[in-house]
């Protein structure tokens, strides 16, 4: 079955509610959203009465919660532990995060690793072993989706290599996946046009049960770029078919797929980019 979706909002007002009719207005059925803005800690109490209003309404559209991504914000950084406050901020902040998805039935949270800022690789990914750890003391039901990343400055994250590791010194292998990100893999080094080699990779190196996201982007930069610049679908460096053919790779079957493109000026492209995935035909009018 494919699902597919986009990133929307969540507002105090109508929260859940919100994000799902925004989502139904673009023909999909699933899709990602933040408890909050990404870049700060200003979150709204969950509202309860909400929640269970959405979940009447997907129950009436077939649209499983279990398929409902939350992104986690980017203020989060495991990999850097040098400064005590900020770090246990961090962790502290996961807890929240991880907290709120469970009020309402979240099953993934997708994490960014986090940057390692000059303490080096190893160190870094020591530090995100540690905070998940800890995290997953009071965690019981949300799994936490560790995204590939495009390798820009020090992020952590870029090859399967890390993720591994990452994944190796978590204790409780139940709460712990990856998410991967067609922009970022390919800004990284991949190249996504032959993706059943990157599946088999994935596969041999962590294990293609882990994989529960994918964020469907195109890149504006070349392959190995390092930049994690995303693009609208078929307008950049990926193409059009590549993402068709890994949006409907049979491996990836009945996992979430969600588009993080850029809106065209102040307009949303979500509607249109879904319906060009769902008759697997390019609209070169989009933009």
């Amino acid at each position: 079955m494919l699902l597919i979706g986009s990133h929307v909002g969540f507002n105090s007002k109508d929260q859940l509610v919100g994000s799902l009719n925004q989502a139904l207005s673009y023909g999909a059925n699933t899709f990602m959203f933040y408890t909050g803005a990404p870049q700060n800690t200003i979150r709204s109490k969950i509202n309860d009465k909400l929640t269970k209003e959405a979940l009447e309404i997907m129950n009436k559209n077939n649209i499983e919660l279990t398929n409902i991504i939350v992104h986690a914000p980017y203020i989060i950084n495991l990999a850097n532990n040098k400064e005590d406050d900020k770090y246990n901020f961090s962790i502290r902040f996961l807890k929240e995060e991880i907290g709120r998805c469970k009020q309402i039935g979240i099953k993934y949270l997708v994490l960014h690793p986090g940057s390692h800022v000059g303490v080096g690789v190893e160190d870094g990914l020591k530090s995100i072993i540690f905070a998940i750890n800890q995290v997953n003391k009071t965690n019981d039901s949300v799994i936490v989706l560790l995204e590939t990343m495009a390798g820009k400055g020090t992020e952590l994250g870029t090859n399967f290599e890390q993720l591994k590791t990452i994944i190796d010194g978590v204790v409780d292998k139940d709460k712990i996946g990856i998410c991967m990100d067609t922009c970022h893999l390919n800004d990284a080094g991949f190249d996504v046009s032959n993706f059943d080699k990157i599946l088999d990779e994935f596969d041999s190196i962590i294990g293609l049960n882990y994989l529960h996201c994918i964020h469907i982007n195109d890149s504006k930069n070349p392959i190995g770029a390092h930049k994690d610049r995303h693009e609208n679908i078929g307008y950049g460096t990926i193409g059009f078919n590549n993402l068709i053919n890994i949006i409907y790779n049979e491996r990836l079957d009945n996992i979430p797929k969600i588009l993080e493109t850029p809106w065209i000026g102040d307009y949303p492209p979500y509607k249109e980019e879904i319906e060009m995935i769902k008759n697997k035909e390019f609209n070169s009018k989009l933009k």
